[in-house]
């Protein structure tokens, strides 16, 4: 499930590009923040997807190995243990994946999408990780799933070959992969052995949260000469190179969702897009937004025009 910084930053890349389109229709910019929101639920089920086809590699490679004219002791009894794996096995069944993926159109098939994950297993048939478990004595559920989320969270995370993969795929990919290997690790550790074939994988988000995007941003449309009035009265002292377009639409967001989503505390607001400032704004971004979204904030409360929900928001 997305949070909502996350959806904070999808809106954020929305308006952006909304911005610089010069193009007046909202419902053309709704669609396009939607899409991208969507993409990365499809990461998501490639993610999920992938273990399959990494243990069909392992399989082909043991069946491989027995057809050698000469085949060893070891070629003929195997270590079995990855193509086994339990947790492999209940993302195989699993019928809410499945559903998805064809929902999505999503799926491993591909000359370029198999030559990418033969060339994964291949890779991680080599690690420290993929060897400690292979040469285990005993096998179990719990040790088959400590080893799929330590090889995804150590190993596949971190495959060159697989980031470069994702971002030919879609633009939408490149700031999205941290957050959806969060996802995947999120949804591999809530499997248990009793897990059946019907167990539910996250959802993108709930129906409120999408409520949630939408309105933000085309409020945040709507409330734009508004909001850059109010903002302009602050800046009136600072260099023009300082006032980047992304400060200035980081903080109409932050005016925007502090006036007009009353159950949100107005801490978490300015808190959420300084945080945000610092990866997608200017260096010294997070101080300028900080001290002018105080000054407005009290001006918005002073005048009413903030209102909250529930003790202790307006703090």
């Amino acid at each position: 499930m997305l949070n909502r910084r996350h959806l904070r930053i999808k809106v954020l890349q929305a308006l952006y590009a909304f911005s610089l389109s010069k193009n007046e229709n909202t419902v053309a910019g709704e669609k396009e923040l939607l899409h991208s929101v969507n993409k990365m639920y499809d990461m998501y089920i490639y993610f999920l997807l992938m273990f399959d086809d990494l243990s069909n590699f392992a399989n082909i490679r043991i069946e491989d190995a027995k057809r050698k004219r000469i085949p060893t002791k070891e070629n003929l009894n195997p270590n079995m243990r990855f193509v086994d794996n339990k947790l492999i096995g209940q993302l195989n069944v699993n019928v809410s994946l499945k559903k998805a993926s064809e929902k999505a159109s999503t799926n491993w098939v591909g000359d370029i999408e198999q030559d990418m994950l033969k060339k994964m297993f291949i890779y991680l048939s080599e690690t420290e990780t993929f060897s400690d478990y292979m040469q285990q004595e005993s096998s179990d559920y719990k040790s088959d799933k400590n080893f799929i989320v330590q090889l995804f969270k150590k190993e596949i995370c971190n495959f060159e070959l697989m980031h470069n993969f994702f971002e030919d795929r879609s633009i939408y990919w490149q700031d999205d992969m941290d957050h959806v290997c969060s996802m995947v690790l999120k949804t591999l550790k809530s499997f248990e052995e009793n897990t059946d074939e019907f167990y539910p994988i996250s959802e993108l988000y709930k129906d409120d949260e999408k409520d949630y995007i939408l309105q933000l941003f085309h409020k945040s449309v709507k409330l734009e000469g508004e909001n850059l009035k109010m903002i302009n009265s602050y800046t009136k002292n600072w260099d023009s190179d300082r006032l980047a377009k992304m400060d200035i639409l980081l903080m109409n967001l932050a005016i925007t969702e502090a006036k007009e989503f009353s159950s949100i505390p107005l801490k978490v607001t300015l808190n959420e897009y300084i945080e945000i400032s610092k990866f997608y704004s200017t260096p010294k971004s997070n101080g300028f937004i900080n001290g002018v979204l105080d000054k407005v904030f009290v001006e918005l409360k002073n005048d009413g025009a903030i209102k909250k929900v529930g003790r202790g928001l307006m703090e």
